[in-house]
């Protein structure tokens, strides 16, 4: 069996016994290294936020690393019950605190948990932390002589003053404006009613049988809004009730899917398309030179938007640890799975509900202007191109089958797409810059991205072609161009991943 490791900000892995799996002795191993750690960096005894999801054995695993951190003489702020992972990032930055851990698996599959590790300001951990970690946690002895000390858990007042800051986003005025609402079983109903009610947006409508936390997430495949079908209900729940917009959460709330009306019904928006909504709105108001920030996977919409708005943009790996430290001045960052951190002042990590209350803030000033989601894509499409994405995941029993195909694609790339020459990058050849297990295939229009997931056993593909809008009247023509090209290179990326 081969140990978990420190992968995207800690460990996460299914909940079973021994080395490979989550369970208490893998959470005081890792609690016991991550506080000899801090303390190699003179922080010992500072202050330790710990939050944890409604997933089984969460509680328990947030008690266990508690009572471990307790022992050890860190200051603990143990929260009451199952909270969103990003009331712990905003905790954390909030206490001026040296650490915090979630315990959570996301939207990973329910017999799945995990250990979040937050650093200092609240961002996710990189390397070389997470290796030194690992080497610390390897130096712990057995797990029954590791102390623990008994922890009482802290009242509600971080999380008042998260919803707080979170309802006081919004810039516009207007509330008309009904939303859909889902948390997909997760944490995040009860926070995002909160918020929402806060910043004056009062007619919601969520549905029933997926509001309250349940660990099994028995009405959906897998609790992720980017899978097909999660958000069917929610989709149906708006328009049974005409809702202007539907909000889906994933089951920690640091996700946040949208679903808009169309003359086709009711569809959900890609990670891209509202990446771009937000990022243009954040900048209707930001200061002059701001900075927004995407990942290699992502459009390369927002990079176009933004000196078109006054504002830097700068290119990230893959994920929020590398997102929020993209630079000074950084106002706003998202990636294509349907991460978005809007107020990275107060929040250095992905915010499903903070940028939900900013949907509705942006869904309800085009309502009040006769205007719609939908058209204002429409505008972007027109101004900087039709951008259309699409994405082709394989999930895989054998870790290795991922490496063979990336190896297979190294070495016999292919020479065109869509009848197009192909122009090859391979991240993990880079100098000077950083690295990443990730080959992209350009080629004149259209973009293929091909990288193993960094969170679940998966081979992703990640698609977009670029079309030329010349006017309203050129719409439909682009669009049925871009579906085309796009149909080619889905067609290729389900060869390649069997």
């Amino acid at each position: 069996m081969s140990a978990l490791h420190f992968g995207t900000a800690g460990l996460r892995g299914p909940m079973q016994d021994g080395p490979d799996g989550m369970n208490v002795a893998a959470v005081l191993s890792a609690t016991a290294g991550l506080c000899a750690w801090l303390r190699d960096r003179c922080l010992g005894g500072g202050i330790v936020v710990v939050g944890y999801d409604a997933r089984h054995n969460s509680a328990t695993f947030a008690d266990a690393a508690a009572e471990v951190l307790a022992a050890a003489g860190f200051s603990v702020r143990l929260f009451p019950r199952p909270l969103p992972t990003p009331v712990t990032s905003f905790a954390v930055k909030a206490l001026d605190a040296v650490a915090g851990i979630q315990i959570t698996a996301s939207h990973n599959p329910p017999a799945d948990n995990g250990y979040k590790v937050f650093v200092s300001g609240g961002a996710q951990l990189v390397s070389p932390a997470d290796r030194e970690i690992e080497a610390a946690i390897a130096r712990i002895g057995p797990v029954d002589e590791i102390p623990r000390a008994p922890v009482t858990p802290i009242d509600d007042d971080l999380l008042q003053r998260y919803i707080a800051r979170a309802a006081g986003l919004p810039r516009g005025t207007h509330r008309d404006l009904r939303i859909a609402a889902t948390p997909l079983h997760g944490v995040g109903g009860e926070t995002l009613l909160a918020v929402l009610r806060a910043a004056g947006f009062g007619d919601v409508h969520v549905v029933d049988e997926q509001f309250e936390p349940d660990p099994d997430f028995p009405t959906v495949s897998f609790p992720n809004p980017e899978e097909p079908g999660a958000a069917d209900r929610v989709l149906a729940l708006a328009e049974r009730v005409r809702a202007d917009v539907a909000i889906a959460l994933d089951p920690d709330a640091d996700r946040c899917a949208v679903g808009i009306p169309g003359p086709d019904g009711w569809r959900m928006l890609t990670g891209d398309e509202t990446g771009a909504l937000l990022g243009n709105y954040v900048l209707t108001g930001a200061k002059p030179d701001s900075l927004v920030a995407s990942t290699v996977v992502s459009s390369r919409l927002l990079a176009k938007l933004a000196p078109a708005r006054g504002a830097r943009h700068a290119e990230t790996l893959t994920g929020f640890k590398w997102l929020v430290r993209a630079g000074q001045g950084l106002v706003y960052a998202y990636e294509e799975a349907m991460g978005y951190c809007v107020d990275p002042t107060f929040v250095r990590d992905k915010d499903g509900i903070s940028a939900a209350v900013l949907v509705a803030d942006l869904a309800a000033d085009c309502k009040a202007a006769g205007l719609d989601l939908a058209q204002v894509l429409d505008e972007l499409a027109i101004e900087f191109g039709l951008h259309r994405g699409d994405q082709v995941a394989h999930r895989v029993e054998r870790l290795a089958d991922i490496t063979d195909t990336m190896a297979v694609l190294r070495a016999d790339p292919p020479p065109t797409l869509a009848g197009r020459s192909v122009t090859v990058t391979d991240l993990a050849q880079r100098r000077g810059q950083m690295r990443t297990d990730a080959l992209i295939f350009e080629a004149n229009g259209a973009r293929v991205v091909v990288r193993p997931s960094g969170t679940e056993p998966k081979l992703k593909c990640y698609l977009e072609v670029v079309e030329p809008v010349a006017g309203n009247a050129d719409l439909p023509r682009a669009r049925e161009a871009a579906a085309k090209t796009l149909a080619q290179l889905r067609d290729y990326c389900l060869t390649i991943t069997g």
